[in-house]
């Protein structure tokens, strides 16, 4: 019981504290795609294409409405007249209908690899804006490192100049170089937050929300190559079948519709002597249009027209696809080239040769400004590989973006 009430006590104020903490939203590499699905607004919006193109089919392939006919005769002379009423259909002789139906049908199909399509590039863009995220934090780390080491060198720079055995003006260049560092430091914070501002509402994060990024993007490898299912590319083949439809269509249209109609009549006439007589008729009717003047040769060949340029679309896209997948495997090839270099070769090498300087100066035989220009040509390097890392992680999103893999 003695344990009860300060363990109350620090359990409210943890409570307490956590309910005045921002929401922090915790996003990954592989929790892209499924975070963009379900916040992603841009992509909300496009699913109603799906519902437009489902209320097209829905409308189509219908006959129009019947027609109600009615008309009324009277004799002012006399007491005789008519009054007679009908309805009248107009029925398709061709597949019209059907047609239509299949036309919208393709729609349907064709707006639903649209939205999948918009999904591919949101989630390209954003794994793109998060790979930049992560690159600017490593930069940042390396900076903090290096600027470790380089408020080490001036601290025994100053202590030294203090003792009167190096020149005071090493130890000014050695804090300018740590106030260097610092400045790009922040320039590298402003980065970050204008990275994060582009990332965020790709993912739906509310932009007072706390971000954190988990886990980190694929490793350094080339993946292996892979088929083609780009949903632009299977919305441009729906198309291009659904144009070859709507030839069909058009030749169909070359015969109007006929018109059947059914009517009754009741008329009053006088037959003299006898007087007025009622009289009843049941009649019907059927309006065949003659195909003499419009055999809608333009719509056919317009038709046509639209045909042939979807099938040169689908051409170009399919080029278009195959140069964007070759270009993105040659710079991850070069990129990768650079980073097996910089890691194998030329950052053991500045490391070693940085390292001998930093000695021979600490012992008194070398020149601070070769010190500084060593550690900047090392930092120089470490920096140019994290941007080549940064670089071969974009060109492999843009190739997974561009063969339409998650």
């Amino acid at each position: 019981m003695k344990f009860t009430l300060p363990f109350t006590l620090v359990a409210c104020l943890f409570i307490t504290d956590l309910s005045f903490a921002e929401p922090v939203e915790i996003l990954s590499y592989e929790s892209i795609p499924g975070r963009i699905r379900h916040g992603n607004p841009t992509l909300a919006a496009a699913r109603f294409r799906i519902n437009e193109a489902i209320g097209r089919m829905t409308q189509s392939g219908r006959l129009p409405n019947p027609s109600f006919d009615t008309g009324i005769d009277h004799n002012i002379q006399s007491a005789e007249g008519k009054i007679e009423v009908g309805f009248s259909q107009k029925f398709p002789v061709t597949n019209r209908l059907a047609l239509e139906k299949e036309i919208t049908l393709a729609g349907v199909e064709a707006a639903e690899q649209e939205v999948r399509d918009v999904e591919r590039l949101l989630v390209a863009e954003a794994r793109q804006e998060f790979v930049r995220v992560l690159s600017i934090r490593e930069r940042k780390d390396l900076l903090t490192k290096q600027k470790d080491l380089s408020n080490e060198l001036a601290e025994f720079i100053s202590s030294a100049a203090e003792r009167g055995e190096i020149s005071s003006l090493d130890a000014a260049r050695a804090r300018l170089t740590v106030l260097t560092l610092t400045t790009e430091e922040r320039r590298l914070q402003a980065d970050e937050s204008a990275t994060l501002g582009r990332l965020r509402p790709l993912v739906g994060i509310a932009p007072e929300d706390g971000v954190v990024l988990s886990g980190n993007a694929p490793p350094i490898t080339i993946p292996s190559a892979n088929s083609i299912e780009r949903p632009d590319l299977n919305a441009a083949r729906i198309d291009l079948k659904a144009a070859g439809t709507g030839i069909a269509l058009e030749q169909a249209r070359r015969r109007d519709d006929v018109e059947a109609s059914i009517f009754a009549t009741g008329e009053r006439t006088e037959d003299a002597p006898d007087g007025l007589e009622n009289e009843g008729i049941i009649g019907f009717k059927l309006s065949i249009p003659l195909p003499f003047w419009n055999d809608n040769q333009g719509n056919i060949d317009a038709a046509t027209a639209i045909r042939n340029r979807k099938e040169r679309e689908v051409a170009a896209l399919q080029r278009d696809i195959l140069h964007e997948s070759a270009t993105a495997v040659a710079e991850m090839r070069q990129w990768g080239a650079l980073i097996s270099e910089l890691n194998d070769k030329l950052l053991p090498l500045a490391k070693e040769q940085t390292d001998l300087l930093e000695k021979a100066y600490l012992q008194g035989q070398g020149d601070l400004q070769a010190v500084l220009t060593s550690r900047e040509q090392t930092l120089d390097l470490q920096a140019s590989r994290l941007d080549a890392m940064r670089e071969f992680q974009l060109a492999r999103i843009r190739y997974q973006a561009s063969v339409g893999k998650p």
